[in-house]
């Protein structure tokens, strides 16, 4: 019979109590470390999102004015458009309300209130309906930047006047023309629906937005098939040999290679060699081919890894040949795995800035693209351009950017992530 009580001997009495209280000890601290990695992580994030939101939720609004303009036929005649004196039509509208305002400095400090874009919404508007010259019309139109600032309490009324972009006087009209009922603050739409602007006011993301649409499309009609193909031919038929392992040594390579390495590719192969076009999606697609082909070759094959190879035994038990077998069954077990990585690649993808500056992908464009092959810019490239200008008015949409790309970035893991829970398969 065994005689346990030596086995036990090292746990027993004093000393057994107090390993065990040693190794008790050593796993709340690990477990401690750990809650402390993921609040110190979930930390930085709400950190993150908090700077980004307080900083970028006014410019989910626009600071508008409504006015009602007389289109003076002496100033805007049916025969000259689409030019005209809008600018005058637009300042007389304000002088009915402030008609003290009579100096040529004042009243060019009082037609500062619209911007820029005001003419150029009036004069589509008359384009559209030569009828109006003559008529009374109400326009709504953004205010300009410092007085859109003004009104969302960017620019402190409580700052010395030397030192504000707006002085006492500017601060009194708008007062007044708030307290008429004539300034609003709606939702603004224009910052997904305009296109990029050197005013703030007018500045908006279509064109960015359109860019990244070309550029992951193909980006998508390359890396997909292409490393499907390859991950299938890699695990399912390839011999392997020292070739195949250095090929797979590569691929696992290529996906750890900074993303400006790809640039820099690009720009000498694409554009130098093969005279593309620059600024283009075309151009900036294929770079971000490149980049996601790794990845999605490395998660395709993981993908078909994780197939059983009870599956391939019984479709080549009855019959079936290595064809059949891989496309007739283990392809379709394995796409839930493959289009996750697709997906995750391609968010990937969407968030790269590097190679798309190297390729020019950061030109002022003010009109989204309507081709892969015309000049764009993309959401990560255009919020570098926003971050990088001076106007104050850029810094809530740099922000406000920054959130809509995450928004796409978020939702594009939620799809990766249901399309896995959806269709994956336990063994």
């Amino acid at each position: 019979m065994t005689d346990l009580s030596a086995q036990d001997a090292p746990f027993a009495g004093s000393s057994g109590s107090a390993l065990v209280r040693r190794r008790n000890r050593k796993q709340v601290i690990v477990q401690g470390l750990g809650l402390a990695a993921i609040s110190f992580a979930a930390l930085m994030l709400f950190i993150l999102i908090a700077s980004l939101v307080s900083t970028g939720y006014k410019a989910f609004t626009q600071t508008h004015i409504t006015v009602e303009v007389f289109v003076d036929p002496d100033e805007v005649s049916v025969e000259k458009l689409p030019r005209g004196g809008f600018r005058e039509v637009l300042l007389a509208s304000l002088q009915k309300e402030f008609p003290e305002v009579t100096e040529r400095a004042e009243l060019r400090s009082l037609q500062n209130i619209f911007s820029n874009g005001a003419q150029f919404a009036l004069r589509d508007m008359v384009a559209a309906d030569h009828s109006l010259v003559g008529q009374t019309v109400t326009l709504t139109v953004p205010v300009s930047d410092p007085f859109d600032q003004l009104a969302k309490d960017l620019v402190k009324r409580e700052t010395p006047e030397a030192q504000r972009r707006v002085n006492d006087r500017e601060i009194g009209w708008f007062d007044a023309l708030d307290a008429a009922g004539k300034i609003s603050q709606p939702v603004n739409w224009g910052l997904i629906t305009n296109a990029d602007s050197r005013f703030p006011e007018l500045a908006g993301l279509k064109g960015a937005l359109v860019g990244s649409f070309w550029a992951l499309l193909v980006c998508f009609l390359i890396s997909f098939p292409l490393g499907i193909g390859a991950a299938i031919y890699l695990e399912e038929f390839a011999p392997k040999n020292r070739w195949s392992d250095l090929i797979e040594v590569n691929i696992n390579n290529l996906a750890a290679v900074p993303s400006v390495v790809f640039g820099l590719l690009a720009l000498a192969v694409f554009i130098g060699w093969f005279g593309m076009p620059r600024s283009a999606p075309i151009v900036g697609g294929m770079t971000l081919a490149l980049m996601t082909m790794p990845t999605i070759i490395i998660a395709t094959r993981a993908a078909l890894k994780a197939v059983p190879p009870s599956i391939r035994e019984a479709a080549l038990g009855v019959g079936a040949s290595k064809h059949q077998v891989v496309f007739g069954h283990v392809l379709p077990l394995a796409m839930p795995g493959i289009l996750t990585g697709t997906i995750i690649g391609l968010a990937q993808a969407l968030g790269e800035t590097a190679p798309l500056l190297l390729i020019g992908m950061n030109a002022f464009i003010t009109s989204a693209p309507s081709s892969p092959f015309d000049s764009a810019t993309a959401l990560p490239t255009q919020i570098f351009i926003w971050a990088d200008s001076p106007e104050r008015g850029f810094v809530s949409r740099t922000s406000a950017a920054i959130l809509v790309l995450l928004t796409f970035l978020i939702t594009m893991n939620a799809v990766a992530i249901y399309l896995r829970s959806k269709f994956e398969r336990k063994w």
